[in-house]
């Protein structure tokens, strides 16, 4: 039994206005909205998942003191990083070109905050 497996569950995203990130990540990038709880007064709690991941992203009020924008290099992996960049244009994303790379290729967007996001198709390793 291998004592020292983990697995990360959560990621806490730093936004200015939860309803505005909420609805990016849900409508514009399709992220599914688990949990929208308002704990207590200064404790809104928002957990969103990627279609098919088991680590979500965690917005909210009191959540993290990072600054609103200030995250960089989340990376979600896809099989097709063509299919999945036409998908998020079609909903009005902000993303740029594919990035071919000898180790995958690559399109990057950013949340209304300005949180850097890439999606990454690796290369084949056959």
């Amino acid at each position: 039994m291998n004592t020292m497996q983990m697995k990360l569950e959560l990621v806490a995203v730093p936004v200015s206005d939860v309803d505005r990130a909420k609805a990016f990540y849900t409508e514009k990038i399709g992220f599914h909205a688990d949990h929208d709880h308002q704990v207590r007064e200064g404790l809104r709690f928002v957990q969103l998942t990627p279609p098919g991941s088991a680590c979500s992203i965690v917005i909210g009020v009191g959540i993290t003191t990072m600054q609103p924008g200030s995250l960089e290099g989340l990376l979600m992996v896809v099989l097709d990083v063509k299919a999945v960049r036409e998908e998020l244009v079609k909903r009005g994303v902000a993303i740029s070109e594919i990035d071919v790379q000898p180790w995958g290729s690559f399109a990057y967007f950013r949340d209304p905050d300005g949180n850097s996001w890439s999606l990454q198709q690796p290369r084949s390793r056959t």
